[in-house]
């Protein structure tokens, strides 16, 4: 092969020089034009050696041997990785020439907890406007690039990239919440569950998930005692990859303390999944002309719906009802009328059963206590007809989820409780308002019914007052709880 070194070539007026064969060590030549190397050859710069004179092409060298940590001052053409973990700090500007060009990332996602602040150099502007700027976004990074004293530096990129490499499910929507290796996505009302990357082992892909549809509200007590409003469906599945006996609700209707998940398995993809969190039932108005409450209404995750609880019986009279069917159903109508009749549960019906049948009102007279609702783990209790300060019937009871599922719901102890049907009311001997549906259902509370709390999806209480009839309590609304290993 040939080989050429030299000393130094001096240009001269001419054509073209070629620099690729010949022998000598000194070359002066006539050139316009000069070529090094060849087609498909590399050019290289010997160690140590620099260039000059062939310009950018409006990138950075970046510095990755360099992490910034503490103030500094850029220099043109490259560009910083910047580390605010340990605290905000500055990165002034060289002075603004033609072309000049300096970028920025954040290292490690912290800009939005410690600011980066980019100061330019004097009077210099930043386009356009005097004084600094500052990066406060997770993830963001900026290009910037000297135009001319009018404008300055004029930022012609801006990113926030924070999304962080995992093998496991990375996803957004509603509170989120971490719980050990897990984390927990909790809709206390409609928004959308968006998986932005899947695991890469096909068994993290199913989603652990509870589903509570809205309870249902008690109606009128109209003369007699009212039933009370039953529980909002209670749907869910476990992951076979979580240990049954530390994290499964506490559904023995959907087999609690199995090694086999229930329900219906929803396996995330990288997609969005809307959700929609039931409503309670409105309770009746205190009027001849509403009666009735109304019955909760559906929460739906993905392909997963469930019912919303139905409303409470309305006992005698032209407008009576009997307790209407839903999730889990309304209690039956006190005293003697036809309308005594629990509503039935799991409508429509799933596998595994989402809910239970509202509780019989009392048939003895005087004893006219209606039943309550029913809840996800029980039917509701029949209205009692011994005398007593507890002859209302309670709703069925709610079911159970471990702290370490979720943080909403009526805690007890380590357990957080949905889907409890309400209390039903009592007229005589003892005139008495059903409690709201909660842990083991309602319980009677003096003459006022019991209004359900938010996003536990249970039935409302029926009320009775010895003088006058009380509007039955609303439901309460859904909610939907879904988790994930992500870690």
């Amino acid at each position: 092969m040939s080989k050429i070194e030299v000393d130094q070539i001096t240009q001269q007026s001419g054509s073209t020089l070629t620099v690729g064969g010949g022998a000598c060590k000194t070359a002066t030549v006539d050139a316009t034009t000069v070529t090094l190397g060849r087609s498909g050859g590399t050019v290289s710069l010997a160690s140590g050696a620099t260039q000059s004179g062939f310009g950018r092409t409006g990138t950075v060298d970046w510095q990755t041997s360099s992490i910034k940590t503490s103030t500094f001052t850029a220099a043109n053409g490259e560009g910083y990785f910047c580390n605010t973990t340990s605290g905000a700090f500055t990165m002034n500007l060289p002075a603004g020439s033609a072309g000049a060009i300096v970028s920025v990332q954040d290292y490690n996602n912290t800009f939005d907890s410690n600011n980066l602040t980019i100061s330019p150099n004097g009077s210099e502007k930043i386009n356009g406007g005097a004084g600094a700027v500052l990066l406060s976004t997770e993830g963001e990074g900026a290009t910037l690039v000297y135009i001319d004293g009018t404008v300055g530096w004029r930022s012609i990129q801006d990113n926030a990239f924070a999304d962080v490499g995992s093998n496991f499910i990375s996803a957004t929507g509603g509170t989120i919440s971490e719980v050990g290796d897990f984390k927990v996505h909790t809709f206390t009302g409609p928004g959308t569950f968006t998986v932005c990357t899947t695991a890469v082992s096909a068994s993290n892909n199913i989603l652990d998930y509870v589903v509570v549809g809205g309870g249902g509200a008690a109606s009128l007590s109209g003369g007699d005692a009212a039933g009370g409003g039953g529980g909002g469906g209670f749907r869910y599945f476990l992951n076979t990859t979580c240990a049954p006996t530390a994290c499964a609700p506490g559904a023995p209707l959907n087999g609690y303390g199995s090694p086999s998940p229930s329900g219906t398995q929803i396996t995330a993809t990288a997609t969005s999944f809307p959700v929609t969190v039931g409503a309670g039932g409105a309770g009746s108005a205190n009027s001849p002309s509403g009666p009735y409450g109304t019955s909760g209404s559906n929460t739906i995750f993905s392909t997963v719906t469930s019912a919303g609880g139905g409303f409470g019986a309305v006992p005698l009279g032209p407008c009576s009802q009997a307790g209407k069917p839903g999730g889990s159903g309304g209690g039956g109508g006190g005293g003697g009328g036809t309308n005594n009749a629990g509503g039935t549960g799991n409508q429509p019906p799933v596998t595994p059963s989402q809910g239970n049948n509202g509780g019989n009102s009392a048939q003895t007279p005087p004893d006219h206590a209606a039943g309550g609702g029913g809840g996800a783990m029980a039917v509701g209790f029949a209205g009692r007809t011994t005398p007593s300060p507890a002859n209302s019937g309670a709703g069925g009871a709610g079911a159970g989820l471990p702290s370490a599922f979720g943080t909403s719901g009526q805690n007890c102890g380590s357990f957080y409780y949905f889907s409890g049907g309400g209390g039903g009311g009592q007229s005589s001997p003892i005139p008495l308002g059903g409690g709201a549906g909660g842990v083991g259902g309602g319980t009677p509370a003096a003459h006022a019914p019991g209004a359900a709390t938010a996003n536990q999806g249970c039935g409302g209480g029926a009320g009775r007052n010895s003088a006058s009839p009380l509007p039955g309590a609303a439901g309460g609304s859904g909610i939907v709880i879904i988790r994930y290993k992500f870690q």
